[in-house]
Parts: structure tokens; C-alpha cells; sequence
């Protein structure tokens, strides 16, 4: 019994010793690159002759690689949050600021994350590889000094929420390099993300319930407050419905119908955002709002349909002319 006692204690010592490291990569994080598939779908749908299994295989490792873009940039972020993150009162806990990762080797983490993404993401197309160097660049703009953008308020929201825009791209260059998304889409999807990034700063200021600790955790704190923080989330809610808007008006009218369904999940989201100790914190965790997961289910699958759909009527009633639709920006 002793030899097998010793090898079970020996596998424990081991991966005691590599899940921080795994830890701070954030894999519970790539949920978020589920933002790719609007790229997808949008692609497929202005190019329908891409869909093949070969386009699926292009897929999935386009997913692959930017989970390796997004881990680089998280590695980067638990090494130089975890000073601040000692004063939160939970991320204390976090591998490094507990102790159990050594810098040197996070660092050498951090940067073979993101080569191995940047390789990856050459063997798909130049388009690709160069939105995945821009997913990279944003992480140092987001986390270095002296920019450090994290720390300026409402700058924090906007740049990280630039990775929205990105997801798409990456989403849309995984099926085809021949154009670019249209633009007031990717302008919708960074208010959109900038809406989810400031609930999550709302949600966290309140949480935390006390001004000066919050300051502390977090730079961009010190110059707002809860009441700043959702006058900023109308906004970029409302700048969301104005370039959906502008998109559905462009591109296909019969959207507009999804309109009630897209505000009544921006609702719901803020419902939950003001709740005590909201899971907004935390949006890699959201699937587990079963009741918000489910209309978003819905939400998607009423966008793609009407995609599909046409419906005169609606032209005559709201004065706007058929769309020929694809007017995209060519590379």
C-alpha cells in the first residue's frame, strides 16, 4: 500500500503545484469568446458558399487560438492586479497574491500564451492573425503602465470592452478574409460590451460597500461612484440600441422585430446587476442564471432567424427601401 499511497501524494503534489499556473490562464473565462459566433453566423450568411466541414475545422481552431490570446492577457492581469487584488475581499485569494505562483514562471506563461496564439492565428489568414495582435496589443494597453487604461475611469470600461468588436472580427476571419464586418454592428457589440463591463464595476462598487476600500482595489473608483456607474450603463445601453438600429435599418429591416426581445434582455441583465452580491461580478459565470441563459437562447436564435426572413410590409410601414445588403468593407 505505501508505493501506491506515494504515487497518489506525489500526483497531489503535482498538480497542487500546476493548477495556479492553470489558474490564472482564466480558462473558466473563454466563455466570453461565445462573442465570436455572432462573426460566424454573420459570415456564413453573407458568404453561404464557405459553409463546409473544412469551414468548421477553420473554426474551432480559430477558437483555440484566441482562448490562447485571451489566457495570455489574463496571465498579464493576475500578475500585475495581484498588488491591488490583496486589498479585495475575495481576489485576495487568488494564486498570486496567495503565494502559490512564482512571477518568474507567470511571466514565462504570459508569453508563450501569446506566441503560441500568434502562430496559431498565422496559419489561418493575415486578417485573423492581425485582429488576434490587436486582441494581444489591447491586454498591455489594459494592464501596463504608463497607459494602464484599467485605472482611468470610464476609459477601463471602453478599452476592455474593445474585445467585443475583436471577438468579432476573429469570429468573421475564421470563415473568410475577403471583407470586414459591417462597422455599425462592431460599434454595437462594443457599447454592448461596455454595458456588461460597467455592470460589472457597479455590481463590484457595491459589493464592496465602502468607498475607500473600493478606491484601494480599484484606481478608477476613486472618481465614481455607484450612481455615476449606472448613469454610464444607460448610456451605453442606449448606444447600443442606436447602432443596432442603424445596422437592422442598413441591412435587414425585418430585425426589427428581435428590437423588443434585445431590450427586454438589457432589462433583465440590470435587474440582476442591482441585486446584492450580483453574479454581474462575474459574467464567465453567468450560464449559471439559468432564467437570463435561457432568453438569451431565445433572443439569438429570433436574430438569426429573421435573418432568413422577408416581410414587404414592414418597408411600406416604416418608408425604408429594400436593402441589396451586402455593402461591406473589402480588404
Amino acid at each position: 500500500m505505501a508505493p501506491r499511497t506515494t504515487a497518489v501524494a506525489s500526483r497531489d503534489g503535482i498538480w497542487s503545484t500546476v493548477s495556479p499556473y492553470l489558474s490564472i490562464a482564466r480558462p473558466d473565462h473563454w466563455i466570453k469568446n461565445a462573442f465570436m459566433g455572432l462573426g460566424v453566423l454573420l459570415a456564413f450568411f453573407y458568404y453561404p458558399d464557405t459553409l463546409g466541414w473544412g469551414a468548421f475545422g477553420k473554426v474551432m481552431w480559430a477558437l483555440m487560438t484566441t482562448c490562447l490570446a485571451a489566457s495570455s492577457n489574463y496571465v498579464l492581469n493576475e500578475i500585475l492586479d495581484a498588488p491591488k487584488d490583496r486589498h479585495h475581499p475575495v481576489k485576495h485569494a487568488r494564486p498570486i497574491p496567495a503565494g502559490l505562483v512564482k512571477l518568474p514562471i507567470a511571466y514565462a506563461e504570459w508569453i508563450a500564451l501569446g506566441a503560441l496564439a500568434l502562430v496559431a492565428a498565422w496559419q489561418l489568414n493575415l486578417a485573423f492573425a492581425a485582429s488576434t495582435a490587436a486582441l494581444l496589443f489591447m491586454g498591455l494597453v489594459y494592464n501596463v503602465p504608463p497607459v494602464r487604461s484599467k485605472e482611468l475611469p470610464y476609459i477601463d470600461v471602453l478599452s476592455e470592452s474593445v474585445n467585443n468588436p475583436l471577438r468579432l472580427l476573429l469570429g468573421w476571419f475564421a470563415v473568410t478574409a475577403a471583407a470586414v464586418p459591417p462597422v455599425t454592428l462592431m460599434v454595437f457589440y462594443w457599447m454592448i460590451g461596455a454595458f456588461f463591463m460597467a455592470s460589472k464595476r457597479f455590481a463590484e462598487y457595491r459589493s464592496i460597500g465602502d468607498p475607500e476600500v473600493a478606491a484601494n482595489y480599484r484606481r478608477s473608483f476613486r472618481h465614481c461612484n455607484d450612481q455615476q456607474l449606472l448613469v454610464s450603463m444607460f448610456f451605453y445601453a442606449t448606444a447600443a440600441a442606436l447602432f443596432l438600429g442603424m445596422f437592422i435599418i442598413r441591412y435587414h429591416l425585418e430585425l426589427i422585430l428581435s428590437v423588443p426581445l434585445v431590450a427586454g434582455f438589457f432589462s433583465m441583465y440590470m435587474r440582476m446587476a442591482l441585486k446584492k452580491d450580483s453574479a454581474a461580478q462575474n459574467p464567465e459565470r453567468l450560464y449559471r442564471e439559468s432564467g437570463l441563459m435561457v432568453y438569451l437562447v431565445i433572443c439569438v436564435v429570433a436574430f438569426v432567424g429573421l435573418m432568413f426572413v422577408h416581410i414587404p410590409y414592414l418597408h411600406e410601414l416604416f418608408n425604408v427601401p429594400e436593402s441589396d445588403m451586402p455593402t461591406l468593407w473589402h480588404i
